[in-house]
């Protein structure tokens, strides 16, 4: 399955101001994504997730997808186009959790982050939840101004939750959004 911006109306949801020439898919994450999106991870957060957190999410069956150039190439894998994102989200009961999200820094303020935000959304409505949780880092406040703006508040505080610099410790900020 994939969803692609060159045909608005496929997700329910035209594509960004200025985006719809491009041709971007999202598709699920496979395997052969791995590398690519441990990379992306790690160009765009101080503190990455590691390679095995990512290969853990796809075997543990995640909603694990990734938003790609669309080569109209993709390898056997599934694997194919330049990555421009991707998020992962967990089910329990019914809650999803939004573990990761994140568009590569070249594709950053031109409205792609709220789009990936409705398609998380539109999985998480699918799958019945009543509403999607996340942790945020109080220093990444450009995130933070996203969810904000998107509709998620803030309903709480986990005390040093990430790893910081020098050994410390940084809060988190635990958001909902009511689907």
């Amino acid at each position: 399955m994939m969803d692609r911006f060159a045909r608005d109306g496929v997700s329910g949801a035209a594509a960004p101001a200025g985006l719809q020439a491009q041709s971007l898919a999202l598709r699920p994450m496979v395997a052969g994504d791995v590398d690519a999106v441990h990379a992306l991870e790690c160009s765009v957060f101080p503190h990455p997730w590691s390679r095995a957190n990512f290969v853990d999410s796809l075997s543990s069956g995640y909603d694990a997808w990734v938003l790609c150039a669309d080569d109209g190439d993709a390898q056997a894998d599934g694997a194919g186009g330049a990555l421009a994102g991707y998020f992962l989200l967990m089910y329990a009961l019914d809650e999803a959790h939004l573990l990761d999200v994140a568009l590569a820094a070249a594709r950053q303020g031109a409205g792609l982050g709220r789009w990936l935000l409705d398609r998380i959304a539109a999985r998480a409505r699918a799958r019945g939840m009543a509403s999607i949780l996340l942790e945020v880092r109080p220093s990444n406040e450009r995130a933070l101004q996203v969810y904000l703006r998107y509709g998620y508040a803030e309903i709480g505080r986990r005390k040093g939750y990430y790893p910081a610099h020098d050994g410390k410790r940084e809060d988190a900020i635990v958001m909902r959004y009511p689907l």
